[in-house]
């Protein structure tokens, strides 16, 4: 994979971190490595084997243990299954399809097939709440239910990448500047391994050569054809992405959608676990049992 990381050296150094926050992870687990068309997946999976599928897909330079913590909660209800995308920092395929087209929908699809799921609900960050709503609008009847955190392909982008490249420039300052300003800062109060995630985030920022490819923007067609229980959270001081645009357009295509817009939060809209899980469980937000 070595192509999309700046050097072989740093691809080993984010895979043996990697590695060691895995062996962490809260509750007890499975590590799936499924094959597809697109190459080899990786999946971590917890929870009762028989409980209802949730699939978790992380946002851009980023992978599975970013939901650690939440994955260990959910699975009190459902059997979670956190994938890495292919083409990011994971133990998933070194591919990266053109997000213009039905690929990444096809290799959800192929995970979901080995996985043995017909109907799932989604919970998509970022990049992977595009690939989310990209999905679920194409195979509507595949999704019980869709959250989707700060999500892609919906608002605008921002320009900011363009601002952020002279903060870039000056070292570890401007970096973590920038990481700041879409991440915001570090919590208070973090555990150990909850600084072993941190820590292993800002090494893959470091590491890994973003996306440049430009996100699709969903039509209303598309949107509309959401008809599963849908939750969005974005963030109203978000650097990326136009959160009010979100909002008004899911507004207008999904009005039966449920929104939750944090006016002081970032890109990343931290805190939102028990939020999540509540819409999850709520038997009127079930969908097509």
């Amino acid at each position: 994979m070595t192509q999309f990381y700046r050097s072989a050296g740093l691809e080993r150094l984010v895979r043996e971190r990697y590695r060691a926050v895995l062996s962490h992870w809260p509750v007890a687990n499975q590590q799936l490595h499924l094959q597809t068309t697109f190459g080899e997946t990786f999946v971590v999976a917890c929870g009762d084997p028989a409980a209802p599928p949730l699939v978790l897909l992380h946002g851009s330079l980023s992978n599975a243990a970013a939901w650690m913590f939440d994955a260990a909660n959910w699975s009190r209800h459902f059997r979670v299954y956190a994938l890495d995308m292919i083409g990011e920092a994971g133990g998933s395929a070194a591919i990266r399809p053109a997000l213009a087209s039905d690929a990444h929908a096809r290799w959800l699809g192929e995970v979901l097939q080995q996985l043995g799921i017909d109907q799932v609900a989604l919970v998509g960050a970022s990049l992977g709440g595009w690939l989310a709503v990209d999905f679920a609008s194409r195979h509507p009847q595949r999704v019980r239910q869709l959250v989707l955190l700060y999500p892609s392909g919906i608002g605008r982008q921002r320009a900011f990448w363009y601002k952020a490249l002279p903060l870039l420039l000056l070292g570890e300052w401007g970096r973590r500047r920038v990481r700041q300003s879409v991440l915001g800062p570090p919590p208070p109060g973090l555990s150990a391994e909850a600084h072993e995630v941190f820590a292993l985030m800002e090494l893959i920022g470091r590491s890994l050569r973003p996306r440049l490819e430009k996100i699709p923007i969903l039509d209303d067609a598309a949107l509309r054809r959401l008809g599963m229980p849908l939750l969005v959270v974005a963030g109203g001081q978000d650097v990326l992405l136009d959160s009010f645009e979100t909002m008004a357009r899911v507004a207008a295509q999904v009005p039966h959608a449920v929104t939750r817009l944090v006016a002081e939060a970032p890109h990343h809209v931290r805190g939102q676990g028990e939020v999540v899980r509540a819409f999850l469980c709520d038997e009127d937000a079930r969908g097509n049992e």
